[in-house]
């Protein structure tokens, strides 16, 4: 890391102490911006930095509900709007035992510069709670959502802060929050959340949309050395949404996806994901994913969690899509041991230093989740169009602006990795590309 941007981040280790998830992320990211203030020392005359790394507004609250016995609960609420330099703060909500201020403000950094990526005129932000909502009733998790919203509404709006889903937080919870905003604000203002139903202001590709992402990213890293993924062998970890879309769309080119998991443990299917099956027991039934071994038999294996890792199977391309911090050095190794070509994060942040610095080394192609995932928010910026303008899109039309918008992340990612004698090296663009438009809008803006 450049010395002057160490001492930077000393300080930002001094004032969030603990917050090994946030400090991780900004180390990601000043250890690819030393070029960059080397060209622009403006940067760190106007403390650019310093400010980048401090929210604008960070707020905590309680979040009290009653189960179904009875009993009042109590959770913690989180809302950090991390950055409105492009645009209102833009981010998704987290329901997740998990939950602490580190993580929601590693989320929010992260989606600042994943934003400024997509070229959409949006900022960061991210919040949540540590209510879990598995296991619960849908009038438990009503009533938890509308104790949430009670709070987080004076926060929020179309022109302030739009949140989405995230980890816990699908059509069901974003139901119950945009009800209960209505219903305390007398408004229908659409655009205050995406992710919606499509029957009230959602949009089309959203649910799709993350995991289309990361396989449109990597296939993109492919080209670039005129291959594809058409015959490859392909290794997903998670079972949600992310990882069920990147299976989808990675099968449709060619791929032949071996696995799936979720916390009790994951599967290989030699033959390739029923992905139909899969979608009955983790969308409709919301069972694990052992079941899947259970019904589809043959040659499918289920390994427990602890028994063994998903990353030792065999693949010519690894997209973890599960939680963060999920693939570490150990699995690197032993990916790189069996010939991966290339990794994609279709997570946040998934893959840690260690292993990122691995693959690397390897000359192995690796997109960061700011960019490879970052179809997700993108989506929901046209979700927010649709709604501004009172319009709804096809499926292809939605799918196609998609596709630009992640061919032109990857694109200006590798362009300016170049520029900055760094060809190659996804992670480094990625950080620069999405640092410099932030950096030049707060400039303009002045000390604020």
């Amino acid at each position: 890391m450049d010395e002057k941007l160490g001492s930077v981040r000393d300080a930002v280790v001094k004032r969030n102490p603990g917050e090994k998830e946030f400090i991780q992320a900004v180390d990601e990211v000043l250890e690819s911006l030393g070029p960059v203030i080397t060209r622009h020392p403006e940067m760190l005359e106007a403390s650019i930095i310093e400010r980048i790394c401090e929210p604008e507004r960070q707020i905590i609250f309680r979040v009290p509900w009653v189960d179904d016995t009875g009993k009042v609960q109590i959770n913690r609420g989180f809302r950090v709007e991390f950055n409105s330099a492009l645009g209102p703060y833009k981010g998704g909500l987290r329901f997740h035992p998990s939950v602490y201020l580190g993580i929601i403000k590693f989320l929010g950094f992260e989606q600042i510069f994943k934003n400024s990526l997509t070229g959409m005129p949006i900022g960061g932000g991210k919040g949540g709670s540590d209510f879990n909502p598995a296991g619960r009733s849908d009038g438990e998790v009503m009533r938890f959502c509308q104790s949430f919203m009670t709070e987080l509404y004076r926060h929020i709006g179309e022109y302030t802060d739009v949140p989405a889903g995230d980890i816990g937080v699908g059509g069901r919870e974003i139901g119950y929050l945009f009800g209960q905003y209505k219903r305390i604000t007398n408004r229908y203002e659409s655009g205050v959340l995406t992710g919606k139903g499509l029957t009230w202001g959602g949009s089309l590709v959203r649910t799709e949309a993350t995991g289309y992402g990361t396989v449109m990213f990597t296939q993109d890293m492919l080209a670039s050395r005129n291959d594809g993924l058409e015959g490859k062998t392909v290794s997903v970890s998670g079972s949600g949404n992310v990882a069920i879309y990147a299976t989808e769309l990675a099968q449709r080119l060619g791929a032949n996806v071996v696995t799936a998991s979720d916390s009790s443990g994951f599967v290989h299917d030699p033959k390739g994901i029923d992905l139909e099956m899969l979608k009955q027991i983790k969308n409709v039934e919301r069972g694990r994913i052992s079941t899947y071994v259970e019904r589809r038999g043959g040659s499918a294996k289920f390994v427990p969690a602890g028994k063994g890792s998903i990353w030792e199977i065999p693949a010519d391309v690894a997209l973890p899509c599960a939680t963060q911090n999920e693939l570490h050095g150990r699995d690197a190794k032993a990916l790189l041991g069996n010939g991966v070509i290339a990794v994609a994060e279709g997570a946040n942040m998934p893959t840690t230093g260690e292993a990122t610095r691995l693959f690397q080394d390897g000359d192995v192609l690796f997109a960061p989740g700011k960019a490879a995932n970052a179809g997700g928010v993108a989506t929901s910026a046209l979700e927010m169009q649709q709604n501004a303008s009172r319009d709804s899109w096809t499926f292809d039309y939605t799918y196609d602006r998609l596709r630009e918008i992640m061919r032109g992340i990857h694109d200006t990612c590798a362009e300016n990795a170049e520029e900055y004698g760094l060809a190659g090296n996804y992670v480094a663009g990625a950080n620069i590309s999405g640092f410099i438009k932030v950096a030049d809008a707060m400039l303009a803006q002045g000390v604020i």
